[in-house]
């Protein structure tokens, strides 16, 4: 591996760092990312029994404050859910923007890569043609050590930079659905607990 990144010449030093970033990103934001801690399934159905049996305590309240996702964002509505609506999904707003803040974290440094690192291995592949003419200057064409030398670097370095932005480019594409996805799911659940605790009170409101 060190012989190989060495063949490739200086830009194969920040592709690789990039692609230990890449996977270092990808690896945390699969474990971020998951579901069941991001919008655990029976969170909404587990309020909403605690609400209807009249056993939702301000120590459950601020147990959810201090998870993440969904759990944060129910908390902070319940907790101003006695100021009206409009309070409520206030909160809940405030408080969701904070969660998908969290959950887009590295997506731009991901996304970054992907975009440079293409144009490292092509900054890369100038270079080694820099040297192969230089040589074909200097030497002529029977330096054939020299002149694969520089073609190897040219090759490598492009080789690598295309190697390092596929896979951050799936990988971004793939979690920004993903972040999409339990976005959604967070707004319907947080639509259901404003609903059942303030819908019917407005529609008697507005009847009157």
């Amino acid at each position: 591996m060190l012989a190989f990144i060495q063949t490739g010449g200086f830009f194969m030093w920040p592709l690789m760092a990039c692609s230990i970033l890449t996977l270092a990103i990808i690896l945390e934001r699969f474990w971020t990312l998951r579901k069941k801690n991001v919008a655990p399934k029976g969170l909404l159905s587990e309020v909403m029994t605690r609400l209807r049996d009249d056993r939702m305590s301000l120590e459950y309240i601020r147990s959810m404050q201090a998870k993440t996702g969904l759990a944060s964002i129910f908390a902070a509505g319940l907790l101003n859910s006695k100021h009206g609506r409009n309070s409520m999904k206030e909160s809940v707003q405030e408080a969701a923007s904070h969660v998908i803040h969290e959950l887009e974290r590295f997506m731009n440094t991901l996304g970054t890569i992907a975009a440079i690192s293409p144009l490292l291995g092509l900054l890369g592949t100038v270079v080694g043609m820099i040297k192969v003419f230089s040589v074909l200057m200097e030497s002529g064409a029977g330096n054939t050590a020299l002149l694969a030398g520089g073609i190897s670097e040219a090759l490598l370095t492009t080789a690598a930079g295309l190697g390092v932005a596929i896979p951050a480019l799936i990988f971004h594409r793939f979690f920004s659905r993903r972040i999409d996805e339990l976005v959604v799911t967070m707004e319907q659940q947080s639509t259901k607990l404003i609903d059942s605790l303030h819908g019917d009170r407005d529609k008697t409101g507005a009847a009157q």
